[in-house]
């Protein structure tokens, strides 16, 4: 396998976009790990690199993030982490582990020491390539749940949460983010500017809100908008850009992220 990876990297238009390329393989294939390990009956995809295998969003995304919908007696993280190393490391691949279950929130590590460097990515031998696991294995109540069949360097078949409930799950992000994060402001922007996309699923944005100790008032059709507007206006721009500039496919693209066109779309 690291033969096709090494031909998808030779496609790159920059060494950065290569490792972008990279990590995103390694997270098809620990996926992949998860599917055949029934992992994808207890949990549900979400996030940025959901939106990004799913609905081809045009940005790279470095975490694999999950809500624990129902219980799973043959299902256990570590178990599935350890079985997806050991697969690894039957092609050659170096990784190590580093799992953190004591937290409501579980995480885990998954890493690939001295990989940019064997594929000439990189002239640090010891720099470490690293995917982040997250597991929510208390989400808030209200999230609708699909099952999509997609092909990103191998077939997936994933459940996730529906689009609704994904652009819910960005704006809880967007509003309760302690630091700014411009790939939570360029998401927002691809979600607006696609107007087939759906309204929030207010329920689950409201119970991931109230979970998080928001103190403003309940959310609704009518003023989820207003609030959002705020909190764009207050963000400092600069820093957007620094954040998700080396994720885009396209760095053409930052030109269009401005406060303005954000704010047009939240009209």
């Amino acid at each position: 396998m690291k033969i096709y990876l090494k031909q998808q990297i030779e496609r790159a238009d920059s060494p950065i976009q290569a490792q972008n390329i990279v990590r995103e393989y390694l997270q098809a294939r620990i996926l992949e790990q998860l599917q055949y390990q029934g992992g994808m009956v207890p949990l549900a995809f979400q996030g940025g690199t959901a939106l990004r295998f799913l609905f081809d969003l045009p940005r790279f995304s470095e975490d694999l993030d999950f809500t624990l919908e129902r219980q799973s007696e043959g299902f256990d993280f570590k178990k599935v982490l350890e079985k997806a190393k050991r697969e690894f490391e039957k092609e050659t691949y170096q990784i190590s582990l580093k799992l953190n279950t004591k937290l409501i929130v579980h995480s885990a590590f998954v890493r690939f020491p001295g990989l940019f460097f064997e594929l000439g990515l990189s002239q640090q031998r010891n720099q470490v390539l690293a995917v982040k696991l997250e597991v929510d294995t208390r989400p808030p109540a209200g999230a609708g749940l699909e099952t999509t069949v997609v092909r990103r360097h191998v077939a997936l078949q994933l459940q996730h949460h529906d689009r609704a409930s994904l652009l819910a799950g960005k704006l809880h992000a967007l509003l309760q983010r302690d630091y700014v994060k411009g790939r939570d402001i360029y998401d927002l922007f691809w979600y607006l500017s696609n107007r087939n996309w759906p309204e929030p699923n207010l329920v689950l944005l409201n119970n991931a809100l109230l979970q998080t100790g928001w103190q403003g008032n309940e959310l609704t059709v009518n003023t989820w908008r207003d609030v959002v507007r705020q909190k764009v206006t207050e963000l400092p721009w600069e820093q957007v850009f620094e954040d998700v500039a080396p994720f885009l496919e396209k760095e053409a693209e930052i030109q269009l992220l401005t406060r303005e066109n954000l704010l047009r779309l939240l009209e």
